[in-house]
């Protein structure tokens, strides 16, 4: 089912479009099976645990959470653990136990799931725009929303379903960290949304999620992601190597973006045979989703919208470093002319 809300649609409107999906067939979903993409971040996990405790609570539907990936960023294991997500990794049998399957943050036809190519998704909720319409029953995608997570939000409270402080604070930061503390949030329903979960949040618990002890690799990450950095007017790169987790490719780039000589940060990290990019902007008329999938080689490796976007391909295990370095330089360059950057100016060291 194609979505046939209005462009000026708010939150509140897929909002409704999903509680009408969850009423209309509330004796036909249980149990599902709610997958986020591999490596789940705050807004996946809060989107999914909302999702879960909505079905549950108002329509009793029963539901699993998994993930293909792992959960590696420290701040996002922080939350799980003092929040108590149940998200658990997928089970290779996953996927002929439910035959109902809902994707949130992610979409059928993306590569950061491992959802079967061939088959029909149960329910789709996502803030990104894709290539082509989602293969679901349902699709509500909101690319103006700033998080997922904000249109679960919006469909718990509309639902007049008590939100438990644990709940409430996993989206008050999954709106946080997809937002930029709000600096991207270019709807007023977004903010509102926010205000309206912060209410029943855990403000000592947000905290010490949002501050978590970082581990030694933490730190030596950050310090080759700076001795590698390179700049050529606004933007700037830098190729970590090998990364532990590759969340911790994205979280890289965010950093790099608060240098106050950079509108553009782009950072690639090798992770068991894929090499996973990150792009961040902080040009407010830019769509950096639009601009990774123009440079990597296939459009279905790369996503994401405004500010964000994030992708990986396949470089194959055991391969030379020489290959891997090609990649990154060719990603580079395919960069440089897609920003149109000046061919007078030249990659200097950053810092």
């Amino acid at each position: 089912m194609s979505d046939p809300i209005a462009n000026n649609a708010t939150a509140a409107d897929f909002a409704k479009r999903l509680l009408e999906f969850l009423e209309r067939n509330r004796d036909t979903l249980s149990p599902l099976l709610i997958l986020p993409h591999d490596f789940p971040d705050p807004d996946a996990l809060s989107a999914a645990f909302g999702l879960q405790y909505l079905a549950q609570q108002r329509f009793g539907i029963e539901s699993r959470i998994a993930f293909g990936g792992v959960i590696g960023r420290v701040e996002n294991r922080a939350m799980v653990k003092l929040l108590r997500i149940p998200a658990h990794p997928l089970h290779k049998t996953d996927f002929k136990r439910y035959k109902q399957v809902a994707l949130v943050d992610t979409q059928p036809a993306f590569r950061n799931n491992p959802f079967p190519r061939q088959r029909r998704a149960t329910l789709v909720i996502d803030q990104h725009a894709s290539l082509e319409p989602p293969n679901a029953e349902l699709t509500l995608v909101d690319p103006g929303c700033g998080a997922t997570c904000v249109i679960v939000a919006q469909a718990l409270l509309l639902a007049a379903v008590e939100i438990p402080a644990r709940l409430a604070t996993a989206l008050a930061y999954g709106i946080l960290s997809d937002t930029l503390d709000l600096y991207r949030a270019t709807r007023p329903d977004v903010v509102e949304t926010y205000l309206s979960v912060l209410h029943h949040s855990d403000m000592r618990a947000l905290a010490r999620i949002q501050n978590p002890p970082r581990s030694r690799s933490y730190f030596v990450t950050l310090s080759r992601c700076v001795r590698e950095a390179v700049m050529r007017q606004r933007l700037i790169v830098s190729h970590l190597g090998a990364v532990k987790v590759p969340e911790m490719v994205a979280q890289m780039a965010e950093h790099l973006l608060t240098y106050d000589r950079a509108s553009w940060a782009f950072c690639t990290g090798r992770y068991k045979g894929r090499l996973h990019l990150s792009l961040r902007t902080s040009r407010p008329d830019a769509q950096a989703g639009e601009v990774l999938r123009d440079i990597v080689d296939s459009p279905k490796n790369a996503g994401g919208h405004r500010a964000i976007a994030g992708g990986s391909f396949l470089v194959g295990t055991n391969k030379p470093d020489e290959l891997w370095q090609q990649q990154e330089l060719t990603l580079q360059s395919r960069l440089v002319k897609r920003l149109r950057l000046s061919r007078r100016t030249e990659f200097r060291k950053a810092f």
